[in-house]
């Protein structure tokens, strides 16, 4: 922990002639963009086999015509075919499983008063008016909802809104195209209640926002935005 403290530290240091007081804060957007970067290939792949499982989806139509009186041939057949095509039902999972390490490096880094048994210095960094160790509860305990810290989150709040509706919009039109798995039918247990469940799913993010630290909504901000214009120009 006290390493990663070290290198968020060292990135506000040297972004402090540009951002000053809220060198800290611009410290942790550098570093999402950095872990984003990271996982791209992986995103990159994630895309391709996207792209392979919706290219399956009429001959999955097929087998569950063949075998619709037979839900266990079926999902064995529809498991079978992935294996032949070498394509992971699953696919894109990876990228989202690799980035939460460091969400949760951010989270507790911020949330405890000690680093190694010396006090949190990172605590005294704000981004503007906002602490980056508060949350939006103290926010409209110190000033509400139009406070000076107040107004931080509601800037957020409109980024992850805003971001939240293009993925909305991007989900339901990818899913439209694809067709409904029959009951008995998934290629994975549970994939139907997934598929009608996440074209919100980023919605959910604004409540993360909420309860989190601020430097790890800081993170889900970015990161958020950076998997939209990625998908915007990954599925185009």
């Amino acid at each position: 922990m006290s390493v990663f403290a070290h290198l968020v530290e060292s990135l506000a240091d040297l972004l402090t002639p540009l951002f000053h007081a809220s060198a800290a804060a611009a410290a942790i957007v550098l570093f999402t963009a950095l872990v984003r970067l990271l996982v791209h290939p992986l995103s990159r792949a994630a895309a391709r086999g996207r792209r392979a499982q919706a290219a399956l989806q009429p001959r999955i139509a097929g087998l569950r015509e063949k075998h619709a009186a037979d839900p266990e041939r079926l999902q064995r057949a529809v498991l079978e075919l992935h294996a032949e095509e070498k394509v992971s039902p699953l696919a894109g999972c990876l990228p989202s499983l690799l980035q939460m390490p460091a969400f949760f490096l951010l989270y507790h880094l911020f949330s405890g008063t000690t680093i190694g048994g010396g006090s949190n210095a990172l605590l005294d960094h704000r981004l503007f008016a906002a602490p980056l160790g508060g949350r939006w509860a103290d926010a409209l305990s110190d000033g509400g909802v139009f406070g000076p810290a107040g107004l931080v989150y509601l800037g957020l709040f409109a980024v992850v809104a805003a971001v939240a509706a293009a993925n909305y919009r991007r989900a339901r039109r990818t899913t439209a195209g694809q067709p409904v798995p029959v009951a008995g039918g998934d290629q994975v247990p549970g994939l139907a209640a997934v598929t009608r469940v996440t074209p919100f799913l980023s919605f959910f993010t604004l409540v993360t926002v909420a309860v989190v630290p601020l430097a790890a909504a800081l993170y889900i901000v970015t990161s958020t935005a950076w998997s939209a214009a990625e998908q915007t120009l990954l599925y185009r």
